[in-house]
């Protein structure tokens, strides 16, 4: 008889308790860069997060000894699904303390909840939609984390491994990417020669163009395009977009965002680059991931000030048609100066499938390391 008792979160005191405990486990972690607790109570509330048009989701708690030693959440994604005809419960919020009986424990009460619903397999760690953080950490433990990744111990991989069935499902890499000094000469030439044959065009957006013109909507129906070929990606509905939009422009520097257009299409958007200052350090201050009393500073210096040597790229997005022209470069021979100006070293490009190399291709000019490595297992049921 395992000696770990499983709880499902109910109501809003278990699921502060379920957020709490990753601050918890991880206080004191050099490399782990926390999430805002209201971001997670957003995320994770059925009431908050518009995933929930089409997904379901349970949360649970483990104990053992009448301590709190872990948590996961059980998601099934009903649209992606579909789409990819799998019947896949996904696991995700997934944390632990060193004991495998507790982290068997985790993942059987997400099985258990996969089964309830007529699901046949468990992958993960995937969040509701390819907006969440995904992918385990398997390699790279020693590097510091991102707001959009999850950091875990060097265990964890090494727990799923060690239960009968699992199987890698999907592998990925992660870049970090050394700010040149000036612009390289070869994405000069290839931005003038793309503008005079394809006649495309850098746009630069205004806070305006963005929630009352339209563009906050149209970056989000590329990403639609650009990403639904990618791993698990389900398609953003219109309220998914409408939250997103609120969610990332009302604090954005819109100078780290370009949007390319195609003059001849009637300005048609074909490609798209959203950077943000890095807030890793900043939200490592930010005590149990609270704003207040003083971590809305350390934010608000990263953002405003500038006060952060790193960039996370976001998304990136090009039309499968416009690929082959040169997009990507285009794209940064308008962010790599401001980079400069704004005392950025370096850039991360957050998580990039093993086997696209084509997006690998895109660092080829630049002195990048490959610093991390993920890994999605999955299992039947």
């Amino acid at each position: 008889m395992s000696s770990v008792i499983i709880k499902k979160v109910e109501g809003k005191k278990d699921l502060k308790t379920f957020i709490d405990f990753h601050y918890d486990l991880y206080e004191g972690n050099a490399y782990d860069v926390p999430n805002l607790y209201s971001d997670e109570v957003k995320t994770l509330s059925k009431d908050k997060n518009a995933a929930f048009e089409f997904c379901e989701a349970e949360y649970y708690l483990a104990y053992k000894n009448e301590k709190l030693v872990g948590r996961v959440a059980a998601i099934i994604n009903h649209r992606a699904n579909s789409k990819w005809e799998r019947n896949i419960v996904r696991f995700g919020w997934i944390d632990f303390v060193d004991d495998l009986e507790v982290s068997q424990a985790l993942f059987q009460s997400v099985i258990d909840y996969g089964k309830s619903k007529g699901m046949t397999e468990i992958v993960g760690p995937l969040g509701f939609t390819d907006m969440d953080p995904e992918g385990m950490l398997i390699w790279g433990f020693d590097q510091l984390g991102t707001m959009p990744t999850i950091y875990n111990y060097e265990y964890y991989p090494r727990h799923i491994e060690a239960m009968q069935g699992f199987e890698v499902d999907n592998r990925y890499v992660e870049y970090k990417i050394h700010v040149p000094d000036t612009v390289p000469e070869k994405i000069v030439k290839i931005s003038n020669m793309i503008q005079d044959r394809y006649h495309l065009r850098i746009k630069k957006l205004t806070r305006k163009e963005v929630f009352e013109g339209g563009y906050g909507r149209r970056m989000f129906e590329l990403v639609n395009e650009t990403y639904k070929d990618l791993y698990g990606f389900s398609e953003l509905s219109e309220k998914q977009i409408d939250q997103y939009i609120n969610m990332y422009f009302p604090m954005a520097d819109l100078n780290l965002i370009t949007v390319i257009e195609d003059a001849s299409a009637d300005n048609k958007m074909v490609g798209l680059g959203i950077t943000v200052p890095s807030l890793s350090l900043a939200l490592q201050k930010c005590r149990r991931g609270r704003l207040f009393p003083f971590g809305w500073w350390h934010v608000l210096q990263a953002l405003k000030f500038r006060k952060t040597e790193g960039v996370d790229l976001l998304l990136l997005g090009v039309l499968p048609e416009y690929r082959s022209k040169g997009v990507n470069a285009l794209v940064f021979s308008d962010l790599i100066p401001r980079y400069i100006e704004y005392g950025i070293k370096w850039g991360e490009s957050q998580l990039e499938m093993e086997t696209n190399t084509n997006v690998q291709s895109q660092w080829e000019l630049y002195d990048t390391e490959l610093h991390k490595r993920r890994a999605c297992y999955k299992k039947q049921i």
